[in-house]
């Protein structure tokens, strides 16, 4: 079975380093502890969030209209009088 030995991985780590650059190796690195930072906070906010009970059912509001009142009869101007239409009666 053959291993990776100190030689190989020393000229791996070489390799990589010439392909990315060290600028973009210590970005990626950053990156990742900040991910990692972000999620372990984001999961301590869960733990510490108070229970909160459920939303409480609201019951259906039951509206009711009062009767509608009768229109006026329609009235009408003529030379600047009010004329009131007589022929409809009002109950």
């Amino acid at each position: 079975m053959m291993g990776l030995s100190l030689p190989h991985l020393l000229i791996v780590a070489l390799v990589v380093l010439v392909l990315f650059g060290r600028g973009r190796i210590s970005e990626m690195m950053g990156d990742f502890g900040k991910g990692i930072k972000s999620f372990k906070q984001g999961m301590a906010d869960e733990e510490n969030k108070p229970a909160t009970p459920p939303p409480a059912q609201i019951a259906p509001q039951v509206v009711t209209q009062a009767p509608a009142q009768p229109a006026p009869p329609p009235q009408a101007t003529l030379n600047g009088e009010t004329v009131v239409d007589t022929s409809q009666t009002v109950r």
